[in-house]
């Protein structure tokens, strides 16, 4: 039971971290398409996607290995 609640929490890990990535890809695009190009903000919206995915992967091996 416990193994079935661990993979359960990985994969709402994996879910969480998609969302995180597609949000920050979408806010990436608004950055890049903004009008004032001197309001660009300091979210480094590109590292936190690119992390972002590779936590999503390393959660989605771990769940599917274990």
């Amino acid at each position: 039971m416990m193994q079935l609640e661990f993979l359960a929490s990985l994969w709402t890990l994996v879910g969480g971290m998609v969302v995180l990535a597609v949000f920050s890809a979408i806010a990436d695009w608004r950055r890049q398409r903004r009008r004032n190009l001197d309001a660009a903000g300091f979210m480094p919206w590109a590292l936190i996607q690119i992390l972002a995915l590779f936590a999503a992967a390393g959660a989605a091996i771990a769940a599917l290995h274990g």
